[in-house]
């Protein structure tokens, strides 16, 4: 317990390890945003081509 309370007051620079959590973080983030949107983009286009098929 004293290991997590002394993490939380340590205020000296971030260390390797904690850029690679927030790097990591950062990329999920991207990545489920880029998927969420690609699905979007792919709905949109498949409407469009059906709009052309059917006119």
């Amino acid at each position: 317990m004293n290991t997590i309370k002394n993490f939380f007051k340590d205020e000296t620079g971030l260390e390797l390890s904690e850029y690679a959590v927030a790097a990591a973080l950062i990329t999920l983030a991207v990545v489920a945003t880029v998927g969420a949107l690609g699905t979007q983009v792919g709905a949109a286009i498949n409407a469009l081509k059906n709009k052309i098929v059917t006119t």
